[in-house]
């Protein structure tokens, strides 16, 4: 996904992309709009690009987006994001941006898929084959080409400092070497998964980039394994879904050390006086959050824009062997489908 894209710590996508600084700068909105696991990683994508850059942005669902009254026009740059290329409802959202006179690129996995021929411009995620329904080494290659994009976009209208750039997409080249370190771990998530198997259902929280991986995590277990989940802003706990806590529903918290850990270990607090148990999703080298959880998968630690790249994989193996266990089809998980193609 980065080969082509990145040289010498810089981005460029020029040779994908025949976008010029005059021509952004007429971009005064930029619209992401996805379904499912898709719009996950668009949640990723603009909450980097809020970092880094300058830009009006909302991220949504597509099955919503083509049924609202949002101001669409020749100042949006509309950027749908579908794995197969034959999303029902991303499709369709994308003829109306199109019709409407937007201006649509389109982040998919099948080349000549309908959503590229007719878009026309994209960034393709060569991940190959993926032949689990459940999206898994997509959404890595999603969040990969959708950050290249913001890096992109920020750079051409000059608000990209050239140190920024630099560290994130060092960082970004140094992600394989710590996914790799997490994959040797996998007997330690293995028996955090097995503590509970039996659980009836879970919360998944996390706050500023440790969101949206919450929401994949969630996701993925719902999937897989068949058990309620659901993810929530850290800060929403108390907004009413404080009321569900008790000892028989964990709660798997993405707690990062950054300057919103003390934020997150707070609506831990909360959580631990409900009873509920804790999983942490923690820094490696984070010496107090073995206060609030016996359960921690450490994560190694990188530049705080680019932990969701580092969170989503011990979540899915999470998601993995709790299935496992409980004897569920894993790779073709029952009423669901690779490629959605009904509204």
């Amino acid at each position: 996904t980065l080969l082509g894209r990145v040289a010498n710590n810089r981005v460029d996508l020029s040779h994908e992309l025949d976008w010029t600084p005059e021509q952004i700068s007429g971009w005064k909105k930029i619209h992401f709009v996805a379904c499912g696991t898709s719009h996950y990683a668009t949640m990723v994508a603009a909450r980097i690009m809020e970092e880094v850059g300058n830009f009006e942005i909302r991220t949504e669902v597509a099955s919503e987006y083509r049924y609202r009254n949002i101001p669409i026009g020749p100042d949006t740059l509309a950027v749908f994001v579908s794995q197969s290329g034959e999303t029902a409802d991303t499709l369709h959202a994308a003829r109306l941006a199109k019709a409407r006179g937007a201006k649509c690129i389109v982040v998919t996995n099948v080349r000549g898929s309908t959503i590229h021929r007719e878009v026309g411009e994209a960034l393709i995620t060569p991940a190959g084959p993926e032949i689990g329904v459940a999206a898994t080494k997509t959404f890595m290659a999603q969040i990969t080409v959708l950050t290249l994009l913001g890096l992109y976009l920020s750079k051409l209208k000059n608000e990209l400092s050239p140190e920024t750039e630099q560290r994130i997409v060092s960082a970004l080249m140094d992600i394989p070497a710590k996914l790799a370190s997490i994959l040797g771990k996998e007997k330690e998530i293995e028996a955090v998964a097995r503590n509970f198997a039996d659980a009836r259902g879970f919360f998944f929280i996390g706050r500023g980039l440790a969101y949206p991986p919450a929401l994949e995590g969630a996701l993925k277990l719902k999937e897989i394994s068949y058990l309620h989940a659901e993810a929530y802003p850290a800060g929403e706990m108390k907004h009413g879904p404080i009321a569900l806590l008790d000892k028989e529903l964990p709660v798997v918290a993405l707690v990062p050390k950054n300057d919103l850990w003390e934020k997150t270990i707070s609506n831990i607090e909360e959580s631990m006086a409900r009873n509920s148990p804790i999983i942490a999703l923690a820094t490696e080298g984070d010496t107090e959050i073995e206060h609030y959880s016996k359960n921690v998968i450490f994560t190694p630690e990188t530049e705080p824009e680019l932990f969701p790249f580092i969170a989503v994989v011990p979540l899915q193996l999470f998601a993995y062997y709790i299935a496992r266990q409980r004897g569920c089809d894993i790779d073709m998980p029952r009423n669901l489908a690779k490629s959605v193609t009904v509204e």
